[in-house]
Parts: C-alpha cells; structure tokens; sequence
C-alpha cells in the first residue's frame, strides 16, 4: 500500500509562514508528479502547486511569489513553503503523487489525508 502523510498545518497569523511536508511510503517504483492542492469551505479543491519530476513546477496564480514547492526525490517528499500567508490560504491542503508501483501497470493517483491550515489574526 502507498501512504502519503501531510504535515505542518496549523494557524498562523496574516503576513507569517508555514512550511507543509508530505512523505510517500510504500512499495513504490517511481513518482512522477508530486504537488499540493487545497480545498476551503464550500468550495472545490483546487491545485496549489505541482513539480513533475523532470519539468518545470506550476503554481495557482493567486499564490506565484508566495509560495515555493521543492521535493526530495531520494526521500520520496514534497514540501511547500508558503509566505506572506493571507486569510483566502486558508483551507485543508492535501498531498498528491501521480507514481507507479509495478511495471506494466498504469502510474496511479494517490492522495493524503490533509492537513489544516488556517490564517487568522
């Protein structure tokens, strides 16, 4: 089974910084994409960030300059550092792999299980 688990939400105040952190774990072979997408209250999950492995990252407009995604391809982990945080970044974030596990096999979709954050003074 494949496992990714989020970490580093929480509440922080307008204009402060958070730093997010997913691993993957599991019999994997290769990961492809791997990036953050977020969903705020009543509204629908959309993409933050992504960085395929061998291309150039894409990032949702409303955060370009505030937001930085990188990964670890030897630790199997995506991280993002968000700055200036804003109360609209408020939303659970979740991790997201497009990754293969077996040869033959199609490269699959696989989520974690969010983590909160909130910005609010």
């Amino acid at each position: 089974q494949v496992q990714l688990v989020e970490s580093g939400g929480g509440l922080v105040q307008p204009g402060g910084s958070l730093r997010l952190s997913c691993a993957a774990s599991g019999s994997i072979l290769s990961i492809n994409v791997m990036g953050w997408y977020r969903q705020a209250p009543g509204k629908q999950r959309e993409l933050v960030a992504t960085m395929p492995s061998g291309g150039s990252t894409k990032y949702v407009d409303s955060v370009k300059g505030r937001f930085t995604i990188s990964r670890d391809n030897a630790k199997n982990m995506v991280y993002l550092q968000m700055n200036s945080l804003k109360p609209e970044d408020t939303a659970v974030y979740y991790c997201h792999a497009y990754l293969l596990l077996r040869f033959g096999e199609p490269y699959g979709d696989y989520w974690g299980q969010g983590t909160q954050v909130t910005v609010s003074s």
